[in-house]
């Protein structure tokens, strides 16, 4: 007989105690997320100067992680950055748990949540309706833009060095790939 595993819940994660590790749920399991390096940080500061630019300029709101985005008690994540149009901002409180999906999440790859980033959770930003999915590779100095269309993503772009990184979801923001990487 094989004993059942219990879901875990977004309640019992505020239940936790603060230990300074970053928690995800993904369909109810209690994921550690690594600290990432530096390439990591600094890849992901560069794309999030570039979106919080646009979101001034236009009126949306661009934020970081840590940041729960709860998208069902069994279902929370901590995107890299998460970008809110401006006829959606208004839907993100300032003193309460973010619970709707963004315009747009980024994930900054590691090689430690690589695969979850391109599988687990790439699934689960399309079944709450993320409409972009951003996946930036320090490695491969490559930013890839996935749309979602009909409940799944499709890679509109890949873009690297001089290549012009085009948002579809905002379109007039663009910029060379290479803006989000060190040299």
């Amino acid at each position: 007989m094989q004993g059942m595993q219990s879901r875990v819940g977004y309640t019992d994660l505020l239940a936790l105690p603060e230990d300074g590790r970053r928690y995800e749920i993904h369909q109810g399991e209690l994921v550690v997320v690594p600290s990432p390096l530096p390439r990591h940080q600094l890849a992901a500061r560069a794309v999030f100067l570039l979106l919080d630019s646009y979101a001034r300029e236009t009126g949306g709101d661009a934020l970081f992680a840590p940041l729960d985005i709860v998208f069902g008690e069994y279902d929370v994540a901590q995107p890299d950055i998460v970008f809110f149009t401006a006829e959606r901002r208004h839907l993100v409180q300032p003193d309460v748990v973010v619970r709707i999906a963004p315009d747009i999440a980024v994930e900054v790859l590691s090689p430690s949540t690589a695969a979850t980033d391109r599988g687990r959770k790439m699934r689960m930003f399309a079944r709450y309706g993320v409409r972009e999915y951003w996946i930036v590779d320090p490695i491969l100095e490559q930013i890839e833009i996935h749309t979602l269309e009909d409940g799944a993503y499709r890679r509109a772009q890949v873009a690297s060095g001089d290549d012009v990184v085009r948002s579809v979801l905002l379109p007039d923001l663009t910029f060379e790939a290479a803006r989000a990487f060190v040299r």
